[in-house]
């Protein structure tokens, strides 16, 4: 099929590629260039709050795999983000194991635990699943936070920087490219999955799940392992953000941050690995932005900076309302009706 944007397929892998144009690949590697460069003009707070969203998006890609793709509803992502940071934590502080290795074991346990707490999923859809894995969180972050003698309780646990020969990567100019690199590596990891044989598994899953079984799909072992694989991103995600603060501590995992967790896919588009992207940089472009705000109006009231928090909790909740109406494929279907638009330029007018 000959394209109107002049691009020529002639074999089916050229048809499900990813990069297909010589103008993508340069888009590609100028993105790659201007990431890599980024420290180098880019004062410490701002590449601090970059590195949160980076974790942030890692988690995200978890929910997405789980909730957007699978179907499988969970209210807890934030508890096994709390696993991943602190069994990170535990490695690396109290037994001594590099960070290198720490890291992919977090992500490991906390993909157990969420296999455990999946096995409702089996028994359970919609509206019980989420009162189950509601109960789960509330397990995990009590277990979190009255286990003193390994987790620290209230006080919580550090999180020392990672070390490579010798080399500490104690800054966040330096701790970014950890960070980089963990999400292009999850970024690949996600967007394969969800057009392997797996993948489509999931989402016959989520479409109708009695259907999937008539074809002889095992639903029961894809629940488990989305669970599994959901739950694992969260962990590697809460690892990198633990390492990057240098503090754990329970009340960075909250029952909200996991509403905020659903809410950046709804808002960013369910079932799309570019939803995970646009739902986090919204919120945190939006969040930083109102910050700025308040910080400038604190000259004039001084309570201002006070609104943030109770003023990101109604515009968020403003925002997945706003979105379920007038944006319910959220973020992520626009980009594609522009991408749809530009292949088909000049006869997309």
């Amino acid at each position: 099929m000959k394209l109107p944007s002049r691009i020529f397929n002639i074999s089916y892998e050229q048809d499900m590629a990813i990069i297909r144009t010589r103008l993508q690949w340069i888009i590609l590697f100028a993105g790659l260039a201007l990431s890599f460069c980024l420290p180098l003009f880019t004062g410490t707070y701002m590449l601090t709050i970059i590195i949160t969203t980076i974790a942030m998006i890692i988690a995200t890609l978890g929910i997405q795999i789980l909730t957007g793709y699978c179907g499988q509803l969970s209210s807890g992502h934030a508890a096994f983000v709390a696993v991943g940071a602190y069994t990170s934590a535990l490695l690396t502080g109290g037994a001594g194991i590099s960070f290198w290795l720490a890291v992919p074991i977090a992500g490991l346990f906390a993909g157990i635990i969420g296999l455990i707490v999946g096995l409702t999923s089996i028994r359970l859809k919609g509206f019980y699943l989420i009162i189950s894995t509601l109960a789960a969180h509330f397990i995990i972050m009590y277990v979190i936070s009255h286990w003193t003698s390994i987790t620290g309780g209230s006080f919580g646990l550090s999180a020392p920087p990672p070390e490579l020969f010798g080399f500490s990567f104690n800054s966040p100019e330096r701790y970014y490219y950890i960070a980089l690199g963990a999400l292009l590596l999850a970024t690949y990891v996600a967007k394969n999955i969800s057009r392997t044989n797996v993948g489509r598994a999931f989402i016959a899953t989520r479409d109708n799940d009695l259907a999937a079984k008539v074809m002889g799909i095992n639903v029961s072992a894809y629940k488990l392992l989305a669970f599994f694989i959901g739950c694992t991103f969260a962990g590697v995600g809460g690892a990198i953000a633990a390492h990057a603060r240098g503090v754990v501590t329970p009340e960075s995992y909250t029952l909200v941050e996991s509403f905020w967790y659903l809410g950046y896919i709804i808002i960013g588009g369910l079932g799309t690995i570019t939803g995970a992207f646009f739902g986090v940089i919204f919120i945190a472009i939006l969040n930083n932005g109102l910050s700025a705000i308040l910080a400038a109006l604190s000259s004039i009231y001084t309570g201002a900076a006070s609104l943030l928090g109770p003023l990101m909790l109604v515009i968020f909740g403003l925002a997945i309302i706003l979105f379920l109406i007038f944006e319910p494929r959220g973020l992520a279907h626009r980009w594609e009706i522009f991408k749809a638009w530009y292949r088909l330029w000049p006869f997309s007018h």
